[in-house]
């Protein structure tokens, strides 16, 4: 019993704390700036045209913070894309990093370009796949049929898994090494909001982490289901 608690613990740790800790950071650095030259939305073009990408358009969304590689559209929440604080211009600066990585033919985002496509669905379809194991073995008799569909379910429902773990170097990259030496060198934020700006993109890319951990333990709950 206590063992079971345990586990229900670290598991909702583990999926649940990094979205608390990177709320929790976005908000503590969310307060407006009056230094800062634009908002967030500002900086996003200014440096889309100052690396000359002026074909690429910034928009507000609700969707999330994200580049879109096929429209080759930045899209920023609307307190990112109005917001004149620490988390609004690190943020921004962050999704042209996905842009410069378009624009350089940065290979693994092309790569999590297509494996998204894939994945969009796959766990769904291997969610049905997995409920549909009882009518397989049911219909052919033989429970060599239902371990197949179970074996082909694991297959579709991995690349949700391999998605997120792709995408944390793509998302490392457009943080480490372009968004935050263009904060630096640019000298958009002062030296000590460098610190914060760092906080930021770290609690950002462990959301992915938890994604990836999340994909990896919905696979597990589906094996010990099926070893009852």
């Amino acid at each position: 019993m206590v063992r079971g608690v345990v586990l229900i613990i670290l598991i909702l740790g583990v999926l649940l704390g990094p979205q608390l800790w990177t709320k929790y950071v976005f908000r503590k650095y969310r307060s407006h700036r009056d230094e800062y030259a634009g908002t967030g939305g500002e900086l996003a073009r200014h440096l889309l045209d100052r690396f000359d990408m002026k074909d690429v358009k910034v928009e507000t969304t609700e969707l999330g913070d994200h580049y879109d590689p096929l429209t080759k559209v930045v899209r920023l929440l609307p307190d990112n894309y109005n917001g004149k604080s620490l988390t609004a211009v690190t943020v921004a600066a962050h999704e042209v990093g996905h842009a410069i990585q378009d624009k350089t033919r940065y290979k693994p985002l092309h790569e999590r370009t297509k494996l998204v496509r894939v994945a969009q669905g796959a766990e769904k379809a291997g969610s049905f796949i997995m409920m549909g194991i009882p009518i397989i073995a049911g219909l052919t008799r033989s429970p060599a049929g239902g371990v197949f569909v179970f074996m082909a379910g694991l297959a579709v429902m991995s690349i949700g898994a391999l998605v997120h773990l792709v995408t944390l170097p793509v998302e490392w990259d457009a943080s480490f090494r372009r968004a935050l030496p263009v904060l630096e060198q640019g000298h958009y934020i002062s030296t000590k909001d460098m610190e914060g700006a760092r906080k930021i993109l770290t609690a950002a890319a462990l959301t992915y982490v938890a994604a990836s951990l999340g994909g990896l333990l919905n696979i597990w709950r589906w094996i010990m289901m099926m070893r009852r």
